[in-house]
């Protein structure tokens, strides 16, 4: 058995993935050294609360913009950039980890377009979702809608996979289900808002994406459709 001297101790992540992820961790980073008191002295303390301000998705702002018509573009930039701010570090942490893993099986399969469409498609379509909840009324942020387009994407892999070897498809979407149970299971114990539904959108907006922007996805979706 011979090993490449050269060869990488960790296998390289596809460039979009750390393009995705380095302005989380960043901002993480910064919020987090804030809190304890390190960057910005005493008022460091509130700039988490201010990023929440700035880039957070607020369900009701955007039911006023549909209201009136207006769509100021530094609000709508919400809609896609909710994903970059974070409750907490253990909540940053679990995102960027599933972002970094969910994000090399994706990339290493999507061309880096199909990647990112997936991430803020997932992003949109969860905050949407979010927003069609009536009287929801909590702020959106966090990444996790975001991943779950990525798990999606994910999902639709195992999927044609299957479809390939002529297994049962429906076991594509174990990972998802998994994870849904322990979303239902942590809401009864600790209690929780409506954030899931923002999350299984994402999944379903990433799953759907997947089959428009995976390689030949596009033509594969024409041939499927001449055949009905």
């Amino acid at each position: 058995m011979t090993t490449d001297p050269n060869a990488a101790p960790l296998n390289p992540l596809p460039a979009i993935v750390w393009i995705l992820a380095l302005p989380i961790i960043a901002m993480e980073t910064v919020l987090n050294l804030a809190s304890r008191g390190i960057l910005g002295g005493a008022e460091g303390v509130g700039w988490r609360l201010q990023a929440m301000e700035r880039f957070a998705f607020s369900p009701d702002l955007m039911r006023a913009m549909i209201s009136l018509g207006d769509y100021p573009p530094h609000h709508l930039m919400r809609l896609v950039s909710y994903p970059l701010v974070h409750g907490n570090l253990t909540h940053a942490i679990f995102v960027i980890v599933f972002l970094l893993a969910l994000g090399k099986m994706v990339g290493e399969v999507f061309r880096w377009w199909g990647v990112a469409l997936v991430f803020f498609g997932a992003a949109l379509v969860g905050a949407l979702a979010y927003t069609a909840l009536p009287g929801v009324q909590a702020p959106l942020i966090g990444g996790y809608p975001a991943v779950y387009g990525l798990i999606g994407a994910f999902t639709w892999l195992l999927w044609m996979r299957l479809a390939g070897t002529g297994s049962s498809q429906y076991r594509a979407f174990s990972l998802i289900g998994m994870l849904m149970a322990c979303q239902l299971l942590f809401g009864l114990i600790f209690g929780g808002g409506l954030h899931w539904v923002a999350e299984l959108a994402g999944f379903g907006a990433g799953f759907l994406l997947s089959f428009v922007v995976s390689p030949g996805g596009w033509a594969r979706m024409r041939a499927r459709l001449r055949e009905r």
